[in-house]
């Protein structure tokens, strides 16, 4: 493993890049805190920010709660979730370079926002799911973004009256198996693979990783990670600076 945040070692991580023809980005809420959404558990994430709620995140965001107290999720999710004007980041636009290039074979994403897809991705691979979509729960409808955002208090559908749900996976909900299946077949036939803006402590999430079995992890994020030991190159930083110095030339 190399560890620091020199020249030496993005030229490195760009010659391994250059190498390779089958990228897998892995990211996570990092990615997006350059576009000013925040992350969950930093110091001052959404988990340790002052509220104006005694409930819990993790319980507001929960199953259970959702279904038995909509109003007050919705509530919650308008208020702490919501970033209308956020646009995607240079970590977002590196990554359409390189599916410009034709080396990206897919993006793995913890997050919810759609700025990949923004930004003009197309191999993206949700495993929490996306906050721009919603369906109903009782008819399975799908249901327009600007149905919720109008909505006085909870989306009901417009066809049956069920409860409109956002199509993310709350607490005490498992991720969508199909999207997992695909993220580990990308994962299992990766020449490199690059982690960005991830702790790397969220499972099953994290646990992806070890179905990489090449040589070329790249792992670049702001702290250290449980897998840095593993990686071929560390860079500790900003990733809205750190993937473009990386990209191989067109």
């Amino acid at each position: 493993m190399l560890f620091n945040m020199d020249n030496k070692l993005i030229q490195q991580a760009k010659e391994l890049l250059t190498l390779s023809q089958k990228i897998v980005f892995f990211g996570g809420a990092g990615v997006s805190t350059a576009s000013n959404i925040p992350d969950f558990r930093s110091a001052d994430g959404l988990y340790n920010r002052e509220m104006d709620t005694i409930i819990p995140p993790e319980t507001i965001l929960s199953h259970h709660y959702f279904v038995s107290h909509p109003a007050d999720y919705y509530r919650f999710q308008r208020k702490y979730l919501t970033f209308p004007d956020a646009k995607p980041n240079p970590a977002h636009h590196a990554l359409v370079e390189l599916e410009r290039q034709g080396r990206l074979l897919a993006i793995i994403t913890q997050n919810i926002d759609g700025l990949h897809q923004q930004a003009g991705s197309t191999r993206v691979l949700e495993l929490h799911g996306n906050l721009n979509r919603y369906y109903c729960m009782r008819c399975g409808r799908p249901a327009q973004y600007q149905e919720v955002i109008q909505a006085e208090e909870v989306p009901r559908c417009q066809k049956c009256g069920g409860l409109i749900r956002p199509d993310v996976v709350l607490y005490e909900e498992m991720l969508d198996e199909d999207v997992l299946k695909e993220a580990i077949r990308a994962i299992s036939s990766a020449d490199a693979m690059i982690v960005g803006g991830t702790s790397l402590v969220v499972y099953p999430a994290a646990g992806l990783l070890r179905y990489y079995s090449g040589d070329r992890l790249i792992i670049l994020n702001r702290d250290p990670t449980p897998f840095d030991d593993e990686a071929a190159v560390v860079l500790h930083g900003n990733i809205d600076v750190l993937l473009p110095a990386i990209l191989p030339s067109a």
